[in-house]
């Protein structure tokens, strides 16, 4: 059985505490290794050692980095099917339908930022003296400190990781210990592609001591966090005024109006539940039916779940895997119990499978006659349910939609272009998707959560990510102290 190491300053090294993690799939419940629980000191050495590296990194071109990330893109290409393999194993998602595509997500992420950084614009100002040049240039912040969850062990982390670089950063990362084996394979493979010592350095270790020693160490010059609002909150408390980019929950409200294309609108809608078995931040969280369609609309959704294939990860039929932790099924499990203690009607599902090596396989679950007070309205599930609510009008379905703290992706399905535009306008969220799935996004695109929403701060994404994890400098050139014409 495994014992990994932590990687600091382009080593493999032993942690300075003495207790491990052990990491069990929950697909099958077996041991597939063992990590070290980082301390504080080991934090304090991986700053250290990205520190030192800063150097080595603002001497890079931007045409050297940009090489670097393709040569790491190329790394991750060439052990593809074990990278996903150990990752359907450690998470749970189907290796075939699923982590497969993680993979070739994060080769894209990686490639994209190595191009966008060469072609990332600054600007020159126009000035009231015509004696002053004003123009900008973009520089690192300095110490990346990235927090990463469990639910896309590789291209979350790749989000941060390759912007990051691509900046000039240098990095200390916190994956979730839930998934640390995905983290294992992304540093492997940056190593092998020449990645210079200390540009990124993986801590394993939990949120209370690795996350918190991160998030409020001094060394530390910003934070790339993706979580639960809840842990948002912590991080922001300890960073303090540091430059933050935090991508945060999502209680995604999918709309579907009664004249929409039911068909497209119910298929994409499924898709959103239980796609990742409903671990997805910008998941289809809350189903808001038109009255008039609503019969049509629960009879599809029956009909889709049918096709759901619940199973291992490892099994070329499974469709959908089982949830990743106890905690987050127990959370599925209270919300249900809330739902129908409050009168909603469970129609298919609600409940742990069983039959299976674990606990944490899942039924995908189809919930009727939820209300505005339940859990399943009020907070992110994160699981496979599909609850549905109705309403009578549009102006109805629009407040609902944003009677929420939660703002980051919502859907809308309708054929009406005018209510399309007005109804996204309308929104209370970073993305709405239009006739589209929830969960649909293209990683050049903004991704965050909405102003005055709990879901976050910033966006990821393509350039967007690249520009949240730099700093514009702004210089003044006074051309009338220079050698006279």
């Amino acid at each position: 059985m495994p014992k990994h190491q932590q990687y600091i300053g382009g080593e493999w090294v032993d942690s300075l505490g003495s207790d491990w993690w052990p990491v069990h799939s929950p697909a099958t419940g077996e041991l597939l290794a063992e990590v070290p629980l980082g301390t504080s000191a080991d934090v304090d050495r991986a700053v250290e050692a990205a520190q030192k590296a800063r150097r080595i990194l603002a001497k890079m071109t931007v045409f050297e980095r940009s090489k670097l990330l393709f040569a790491i893109a190329d790394a991750i290409a060439q052990a593809r099917e074990t990278i996903a393999h150990d990752l359907a194993q450690e998470q749970g998602k189907p290796y075939q339908q699923e982590a497969l595509g993680e993979i070739d997500a994060a080769l894209d992420m990686w490639r994209d930022a190595g191009e966008i950084i060469k072609h990332l614009n600054t600007e020159v100002l126009p000035s009231s003296d015509p004696a002053k040049r004003i123009f900008t240039i973009r520089q690192p912040h300095g110490v990346l400190g990235v927090i990463t969850p469990w639910n896309f062990p590789f291209t979350i982390p790749t989000e941060y990781l390759c912007a990051g670089l691509a900046a000039g950063n240098t990095i200390v990362w916190k994956p979730s210990e839930f998934t640390p084996l995905s983290a294992i394979h992304l540093l492997r493979c940056c190593e092998r592609a020449g990645l210079p010592a200390g540009a990124i350095n993986l801590v394993i270790g939990d949120g209370a001591t690795v996350g918190h020693a991160i998030s409020s160490h001094p060394g530390i010059n910003a934070i790339g966090l993706t979580g639960s609002p809840a842990t948002g909150d912590k991080v922001a408390r300890a960073a303090g005024a540091k430059p933050m980019l935090l991508e945060l929950g999502g209680n995604g409200p999918t709309i579907i109006m009664e004249d929409a294309n039911l068909d497209l609108a119910i298929q994409r809608t499924a898709v959103g539940c239980f796609a990742n078995a409903g671990q997805i931040c910008d998941s289809t969280e809350r189903i808001l039916v038109h009255e008039k369609v609503h019969d049509q609309v629960i009879e599809g959704l029956l009909a889709a779940i049918k096709t759901v294939r619940l199973g291992p990860s490892l099994d070329v039929a499974s469709t959908m895997g089982p949830l990743n932790n106890e905690h987050t099924a127990a959370k599925v499990d209270r919300h249900l119990a809330d739902a129908l203690a409050k009168g909603a009607e469970i129609l298919m599902g609600g409940g742990r499978a069983e039959g299976f090596p674990t606990d944490l396989y899942y039924q995908p679950t189809v919930i009727d006659n939820v209300s505005a007070d339940m859990l399943l309205n009020r907070e992110e599930t994160f699981g496979p349910v599909a609850p549905v609510l109705t309403f009578s009008d549009m102006d109805e379905a629009i407040a609902m939609a944003n009677d929420n703290d939660l703002g980051l992706v919502a859907g809308v399905f309708t054929q009406s272009m005018e209510r399309a535009i007005y109804m996204g306008e309308q929104i209370e969220a970073g993305i709405v998707n239009i006739n589209e799935v929830c969960t649909y996004w293209q990683p050049h695109t903004p991704f965050g959560g909405y102003s005055s929403k709990r879901s976050g701060v910033g966006r990821l994404g393509g350039k967007y990510t690249i520009e949240a994890l730099s700093q514009i400098k702004t210089l003044v050139l006074d051309t009338s102290s220079s050698h006279p014409l």
